[in-house]
């Protein structure tokens, strides 16, 4: 995947920029590299220092040892206190939109009729060099409020007067930016994506009475939540902003973040406005998190809503929790779009989005997701129903308890052929696309992403590792597994439209196969993938 405008280029500033494109001369020029470079040196260290602390933990929860509330901060959890405050615009977000950084789709999402546009650098984002610097000039011209694009078929498109809110998701701790390196260390891609859009777009969304907002994915502990906190503070400092400028929402899409929302909330509590339920990558840390525990092997991917146990009670106990603290409880996905051509089936799926929008409003989230434009009618006319005014945030579930045993049992179900084969084929599919720079995927009239294909290929490898069966009896064997790789593969590469297709799929199944049949699971795809990255 060479670039052959790309060169790598030294800086003075201490930094090495190893693919330098004619978008590095808008972006990183010297006083935005001076920026990172400082974030680099002042929050690296300790965000190291919190993934070594994440190993530690993994194999306390490989040893046994269950995920709890911790002992340490009950007095967070028990004291009365609320987050600083939300902003005027942020008051009603009933709909969000999520989706990529390409220039079409970011004029679209703004354009689409929901409250909220979250722009995103990391599920559904394909991280080529050429990619992330695209999407962040995309961003910083959508700032502006003046974005316009030329489609190649002669179609224009520009911003509405009006527009969805936007926010931007900088990609978790754990990934890095080997493009950009600093002291000869790749840097944070978390500090990369947030540090380079603050610089470039706080000004002008100040000009223009806005804020920056961000969602921040992926957190495991109330340390990084802190550590978020701190960069917040330094980087409103070193820019000049006043305290509190910027506003976030974290993703609570970890298994042990669930036992810890008060704490996320108190850490950053002058910056948190809300917390989310990050639903598929949460399932995705429940199966990564028990990986040695047969007793939680779940079913297939189908039969994992939020209607089961575990998960409805981590979704209400977040809407409580942020309730009782002044913040928004933001929904989760709908990952479904539009049948065309299939009426019945495409009335199956939207009864599908509707039930689960009116068990989210109904319980008492403020807002929820949606992945297609195409749903914001569906998922609005619903929370206008039941929830006409901006929020719901006064709401709280009366008597609720939930303990930890209420969080982490698993649910009862089956595994079928049918859903180890989708498992096998969605995520050979996505990673195809992925390595080959694309983030966000429709397959089977689902938007799939890395948090889907994650379950996928986790679901595969928990079912080998621990011996499962299919409702029919047969054993799960990584034998079984892979001739329906191979079959599966086959079948792709024979469908492909050319030759670099196909090589992008045999590069999927080879990703994927090492994955699942690896000894210990491994923890992201997504770092797995990204190497094949130039």
């Amino acid at each position: 995947m060479a670039n052959p405008q790309a060169q790598e280029k030294e800086l003075e500033t201490g930094c090495r920029i190893t693919a330098y494109l004619p978008a590095c001369d808008r972006l990183l020029h010297a006083d935005a590299l001076a920026f990172l470079q400082a974030l680099h040196r002042e929050f690296n260290p300790t965000r190291l220092d919190l993934l070594n602390a994440r190993n530690a933990r993994q194999q306390q929860y490989d040893q046994g040892i269950l995920p709890d509330f911790l002992p340490e901060t009950q007095s967070i959890r028990e004291s009365n206190w609320q987050i600083a405050g939300i902003p005027e615009d942020l008051l009603d977000r009933r709909i969000e939109i999520t989706g990529p950084v390409n220039r079409k789709m970011v004029i679209n999402a703004l354009n689409s009729g929901a409250r909220v546009y979250m722009a995103d650098f990391e599920d559904s984002h394909g991280p080529t060099w050429e990619a992330t610097l695209d999407g962040h000039i995309n961003i910083q011209d959508a700032s502006t409020g003046e974005m316009t694009y030329e489609a190649p078929n002669g179609i224009h498109y520009e911003l509405n007067d009006e527009t969805a809110v936007l926010m931007v998701r900088p990609r978790g701790w754990h990934l890095e930016e080997k493009h950009l390196l600093v002291d000869g260390q790749p840097m944070s891609a978390s500090l990369f994506d947030f540090g380079l859009n603050l610089f470039h777009t706080a000004r002008v969304l100040n000009k223009r009475s806005k804020r920056p907002y961000y969602y921040l994915p992926k957190m495991e502990h109330y340390l990084e939540a802190r550590l978020w906190n701190d960069v917040f503070a330094y980087s409103e400092k070193v820019l000049g902003l006043d305290k509190g400028t910027i506003k976030a929402t974290a993703l609570i899409e970890t298994l042990p973040a669930v036992f810890q929302m008060n704490e996320f909330l108190y850490e950053m509590r002058d910056y948190l406005v809300g917390l989310n339920c990050g639903r598929w990558d949460y399932i995705f840390s429940y199966i990564k998190t028990f990986r040695q525990n047969t007793r939680r092997v779940l079913p297939e991917r189908g039969q994992v809503g939020m209607t089961v146990p575990f998960l409805h009670n981590y979704s209400r106990l977040l809407i409580d929790t942020c309730h009782h603290r002044g913040a928004f409880a933001m929904g989760g996905m709908a990952a479904q779009i539009p049948i065309k051509g299939d009426e019945q089936a495409n009335q199956e799926a939207m009864d599908k989005v509707k039930s689960d929008k009116i068990r989210e409003v109904t319980d008492g989230h403020d807002g929820t997701w949606v992945a297609h434009p195409g749903l914001i009618p569906i998922a609005r006319a619903i929370f206008d129903e039941y929830m006409p005014q901006a929020n719901q945030i006064e709401k709280r579930l009366p008597n609720l308890y939930v303990s930890r045993d209420d969080l982490i049992e698993p649910t009862e179900g089956t595994i079928t052929a049918g859903g180890l084969h989708d498992n096998i084929e969605v995520a050979i599919t996505y990673i195809a696309a992925w390595v080959g720079g694309n983030g966000c995927v429709p397959i089977h009239h689902l938007m799939e992403d890395a948090a889907t294909a994650e379950i996928s290929r986790c679901q595969v490898w928990q079912w080998i590792h621990h011996g499962a069966s299919l409702n029919n009896g047969k054993k799960i064997t990584a034998k079984k597994v892979s001739g329906l790789i191979d079959e599966i593969s086959r079948q792709l590469q024979e469908a492909a439209v050319n030759d670099h297709d196909k090589q992008l799929i045999q590069q999927a199944e080879k990703l994927f196969t090492d994955s699942v049949t690896a000894t210990t699971l491994p923890d992201f795809l997504t770092l797995s993938m990204y190497k094949l990255y130039d």
